[in-house]
C-alpha cells in the first residue's frame, strides 16, 4: 500500500497538465486512477487479514476529520446538484481514508510520505521556475517586464503558490531537524554520518527550491500566507514559549524597519500593497469600473459579495457543498459572469456552501489540529519534533492564504490528507512516550 501512496502522490499533481496537454481522453484523471488502484490495494489487504485492519485506535485527527465530514454530508440535502456535492465532499472522505490507512503505520515507514510530498513539491517547483524564466509565454501572466508567473502544473499560479507554501514548512523544518541532529551528534562526539549530511543538503535544497517557486508565483496570498507560517515557526520551535514570542517580535520589528527604510525590494513591496486600499476601503463593487490596476482584486470582492449572499438566504446549512459555482447564476454582480469554482476565500465559501454550522465545524476542527500539532513539540526524537512544528507552520499558512483562495483544489487535499496522516502518528509516538514517563 504504501509503495501506491507515493506514487500517488508524486504524480497526482500532474492532473491538470495532462488534461491540457494529453492526447488521451481518459474517462477518469490520473489522481483519480491511482486513488482507484489505491483502494482496491487497501481493500485488498483487508480481505487477506480478514479484516484485522478495521479496528480502531484512539486517534483524534482521524475522528475530528470523520465528525468534519459528516457535517458536511448535511449539505446533500441542500444541494441542487448532488454530483457536485459528492465531488467536494469525496475529497473528505478520502482524506479521513488517508488518514486511517496511515495510523496503522509502525515504525520509521512513515518518513517515506513526508519524502513523497516533498519531492512532489520540488518537482513542481522546477517546472515553475521554468516557467518563470520563459517557459510560459502567456502574456497575461507576464510580471516585472520579462518574467512570467509560475504556475507549475496547477494551471493557475495562486493554487500552485498554495502548494509551494504549504510543504515549504515542513522541508525548512525538516532541514533545521537534520542540523540540530549533526549539531548535537557533534558536540556529542559521534561520528558524523554521511547519511544524514545528505539529508540535510537534500532538504535543504528542497526549501530553498520552494522557497523560490513560492515567490515566482506572485501570488500576495501565498507570500502573506508564508510569513504568517514563519512567525509561527519562529514562537514554536524554541522549548520556551516567551523565548518564541520574543523572537516573533524581534523579527516584526526589524521587517517594519527594513519597510521604512526602503531597504525591500520595490517590486515586492508594490506587489503586497498595491490591493490593500481596495480590500479595506470597497464595502459593495456594483457600479466600480474594473481596469488593469485593480481587475484581481474587484473579481475577488465580487465573488466574496456573491458568497455573502448566498448565506443570507442560506444562513445555516448553506447551498451545499461545491454548489457555490451552481447557485452563482442567481447571485453574481453585474458584469461577473463567470462563477471561476469559488469564492477566492476558504471562509466565506464554505459559509455559501455550508452554512453557519459548516464554517463553524470548519474553523473547530483546525483549532483542534493546531492543537495537536503544538503538542508535537513534546516528541522525544528531535527530528520528528521539527516535522511537528513543521505541521503547525503547514496548517497556519493554511489558515492564512484561506483568506484569499479556496486550495482545497486540483489534487492538493491529498497532500493535506497525508500530511494529517503523518501527523497522527507522531501524535501517537508522542503520547505513547509520555505515558512511560
Amino acid at each position: 500500500m504504501l509503495p501506491m501512496l507515493v506514487a500517488l502522490l508524486t504524480l497526482s499533481p500532474l492532473r491538470a497538465l495532462v488534461a491540457a496537454e494529453s492526447g488521451l481522453r481518459l474517462p477518469l484523471s490520473i489522481d483519480q486512477i491511482l486513488l482507484l488502484i489505491c483502494a482496491l490495494v487497501c481493500f485488498g489487504g483487508l480481505v487477506l487479514r480478514r479484516g484485522r485492519l478495521l479496528r480502531l485506535e484512539r486517534n483524534p485527527t482521524l475522528a475530528a476529520t470523520i465528525a468534519l465530514t459528516a457535517v458536511f454530508a448535511i449539505g446533500a440535502w441542500t444541494s441542487a446538484s448532488l454530483s457536485e456535492w459528492l465531488k467536494e465532499w469525496l475529497k473528505w472522505l478520502v482524506m479521513a481514508g488517508l488518514i486511517w490507512q496511515l495510523s496503522f503505520e509502525r515504525g520509521g515507514r512513515w518518513r517515506w510520505m513526508v519524502y513523497a510530498v516533498a519531492v512532489a513539491a520540488a518537482g513542481n517547483a522546477l517546472v515553475g521556475l521554468y516557467i518563470f524564466l520563459g517557459g510560459s509565454g502567456a502574456d497575461h501572466l507576464l510580471i516585472l517586464g520579462r518574467f512570467y508567473r509560475a504556475f507549475g502544473t496547477f494551471g493557475q499560479p495562486n493554487p500552485f503558490g498554495g502548494f509551494m507554501g504549504i510543504v515549504l514548512p515542513v522541508c525548512s523544518m525538516a532541514a533545521w531537524g537534520r542540523a540540530s541532529q549533526l549539531w548535537a551528534n557533534w558536540r556529542a562526539g559521534i561520528p558524523v554520518n554521511a547519511v544524514q549530511i545528505a539529508q540535510l543538503l537534500a532538504w535543504t535544497a528542497s526549501a530553498l527550491l520552494l522557497a523560490a517557486a513560492l515567490l515566482a508565483s506572485w501570488s500576495r496570498g501565498a507570500w502573506l500566507g508564508t510569513a504568517f507560517a514563519a512567525l509561527v515557526l519562529v514562537i514554536a520551535l524554541p522549548r520556551q514559549l516567551r523565548h518564541g514570542l520574543l523572537l516573533a517580535l524581534t523579527a516584526v520589528v526589524l521587517i517594519v524597519a527594513l519597510w521604512q527604510a526602503g531597504i525591500l525590494p520595490n517590486a515586492l513591496v508594490a506587489r503586497l500593497t498595491s490591493s490593500v486600499g481596495d480590500l479595506v476601503s470597497i464595502n459593495d463593487v456594483r457600479g466600480l469600473d474594473a481596469h488593469a490596476g485593480n481587475y484581481a482584486v474587484i473579481e475577488r470582492l465580487a465573488h466574496w459579495q456573491a458568497a455573502v449572499e448566498m448565506a443570507r438566504d442560506y444562513p445555516f446549512f448553506g447551498v451545499g457543498l461545491g454548489n457555490y459555482s451552481v447557485r452563482y447564476a442567481h447571485y453574481r454582480l453585474i458584469n461577473w459572469h463567470l462563477p471561476l469554482g469559488h469564492a477566492h476565500n476558504t471562509y466565506l465559501n464554505l459559509l455559501a456552501e455550508t452554512g453557519m454550522v459548516g464554517l463553524l465545524a470548519y474553523l473547530v476542527y483546525w483549532a483542534i489540529m493546531l492543537r495537536i500539532c503544538w503538542s508535537l513539540r513534546r516528541h522525544p526524537d528531535a527530528f520528528a519534533r521539527s516535522l511537528g512544528v513543521g505541521l503547525l507552520g503547514c496548517w497556519s499558512y493554511l489558515a492564512a492564504h484561506s483568506f484569499f483562495d479556496y486550495l482545497f483544489v486540483n489534487t492538493l487535499f491529498l497532500h493535506i490528507g497525508v500530511l494529517l496522516g503523518v501527523q497522527a502518528i507522531l501524535h501517537r509516538q508522542t503520547q505513547s512516550a509520555l505515558q512511560l514517563e
